[in-house]
């Protein structure tokens, strides 16, 4: 099994080891332009402290990668980025960009999603003696190798101790994808991974308008996460605000061969509605990957359960 160690930000670090019940975080890079590609889906990512203090404090599970406009992180993620305000994580990304305070600008940098991460007592941080001075970023490790099993052995000790690891035999998804022995379960996406999933996977327009507005489109479930709908990228759909209002007040439903319905209510009640209209019968942006498409028993259950016919 592959994993990846990372040099973290110590107010990132010292911030988020203070809070509970996280199940995402955003580790962020102060540049979105170098993608990163070390780690498949479901690996484990780990948090090193800047020199002199080498230790491994932490860690979590690879999900995505992604370049985002500072405020869309933080709007999407808000503390979970390792910051109080937005300002707070600004003054920590300009630091390592090197550049002066620049509130007007939305430059992108560069986020490693995580999903249930995990912070070690100062007892059981993991002494990384042997790291590469020259090394900045991180280093990625392969159980299959002494250094990597041994490393990863004494994560894995912490974590059943604390009983947040779970092993699993077979294969870690529907598909039957594999990660190599051991396999690890993996994680839900969390609401703010699961509303960058989507709009990625939308090539960040509107399926319904097509906009490029990116501040102004939203990730909607399918069905409500209130309504046992999880945070899958198949129970997930792009849309503008407005229409995702309408969506989930019932007014607009897409039909399980992804053609939109617009009902007669919103002319019934607001007298209008001519813009919705003009989109009625017509089939909706789809993601390229067939994968990543509304799952048709999730909008089944929107058309029989939400939408006001």
């Amino acid at each position: 099994m592959k994993f990846y160690v990372a040099i973290t930000d110590g107010d990132w670090y010292s911030y988020l080891s203070k809070q509970t019940q996280l199940e995402e975080v955003n580790f962020w890079r102060p540049s979105g332009g170098d993608r990163f590609r070390a780690l498949q889906a479901g690996a484990p990512f780990l948090f090193k402290l800047h020199s002199p203090q080498n230790f491994i404090v932490g860690g979590g599970f690879f999900s995505y990668f992604a370049s985002l406009p500072v405020s869309f992180a933080w709007n999407t993620f808000g503390p979970k980025n390792g910051a109080q305000t937005e300002r707070e994580m600004r003054n920590r990304i300009e630091h390592y960009r090197r550049i002066s305070p620049a509130p007007g600008e939305d430059y992108e940098i560069g986020c490693i999603l995580l999903q249930s991460p995990f912070f070690f007592s100062e007892n059981e941080w993991i002494p990384a003696s042997d790291w590469p001075p020259n090394i900045v970023r991180g280093r990625g490790y392969d159980t299959a190798d002494l250094r990597g099993e041994a490393l990863w052995g004494e994560v894995e000790a912490r974590l059943r101790a604390a009983r947040t690891l779970t092993l699993q035999l077979g294969p870690t998804d529907e598909a039957g994808e594999r990660f190599g022995a051991p396999q690890l379960v993996r994680p839900r996406l969390g609401q703010g991974t699961f509303r960058v999933v989507v709009t990625d996977a939308y090539n960040r327009r509107c399926a319904f308008t097509g906009s490029p507005v990116l501040h102004v489109l939203d990730a909607a479930h399918i069905r409500p996460f209130t309504k046992d709908g999880p945070h899958e990228i198949r129970n997930g759909i792009l849309l503008r605000q407005d229409v995702h209002t309408l969506f989930d007040r019932g007014y607009i439903t897409v039909t399980p061969e992804y053609r939109v319905e617009v009902s007669h209510r919103i002319k019934e009640e607001f007298a209008n509605g001519h813009e919705y209209y003009s989109q009625h019968g017509k089939v909706i942006e789809l993601p390229k990957k067939a994968t990543s498409r509304p799952s048709s028993e999730f909008l089944s259950w929107h058309n029989e359960n939400i939408y006001l016919d």
